[in-house]
């Protein structure tokens, strides 16, 4: 009888998570969209601004944010990049548990080589890494499995070009998944409180 009773009791705690997880509310992102479940990212390899290899291996352990874009861009790159190292100064000041690295994925992979993305991207914290590929075409293939527009215009008669490109960041989880898709519009505040919504949700 006591083990019928032990049994039963069990029972009604496993169902009692099942329904928890089963039927949670969704969350709310005030910068995007919360995946309930995350999506797998797709096998790519890259090399980064210490000319080293990366791939989904290098994303898994810790939190990441993802953003494309490129060292030539005029505006909303260096603006998301400055908010993103505020971002960064402000979680390192709080001693925050949870303080994702930032991955610069440059869509302008001729120009964006590792050396010129090491000056880029430190330049605004010392953690950020930036990313390129040998070849623009696997750059446009991976962007295109996660949703990221990229498009070259036309070379202008001094040889220069603007590369159009989605604005998004992905927040990558521990496991190498994409667990949110940010669209903005951005602040300090509002990515810091979404980041937290999204971290307690896998905790």
């Amino acid at each position: 009888m006591v083990a019928l009773v032990a049994i039963a009791a069990l029972s009604g705690v496993a169902g009692s998570l099942w329904w928890q997880q089963t039927h949670r509310p969704a969350l709310e992102l005030a910068t995007g969209t919360y995946l309930s479940s995350p999506r797998q990212l797709p096998d790519f390899s890259l090399i980064d601004q210490n000319n080293a290899p990366f791939s989904p291996a290098n994303l898994r352990g810790h939190w990441t944010l993802m953003f494309f874009g490129y060292t030539n861009c005029p505006d909303f790159c260096p603006t998301t990049l400055v908010m993103l190292a505020a971002l960064e100064k402000r979680l390192r000041a709080e001693n925050a548990t949870v303080r994702p690295q930032v991955v610069f994925v440059s869509v302008d992979a001729a120009r964006d080589t590792p050396a010129q993305l090491a000056r880029y991207v430190p330049a605004f914290d010392p953690s950020f890494l930036g990313v390129t590929a040998h070849d623009q075409a696997a750059i446009e293939a991976l962007a295109a499995r996660l949703g990221v527009a990229v498009m070259l215009e036309p070379k202008r008669a001094d040889g220069g070009y603007v590369v159009d490109h989605s604005g998004l960041i992905d927040v990558i989880d521990p496991e190498g998944r994409i667990a949110a898709i940010l669209t903005g519009p951005f602040t300090v505040p509002a990515l810091e409180a979404d980041l937290e919504r999204i971290e307690s949700r896998r905790a």
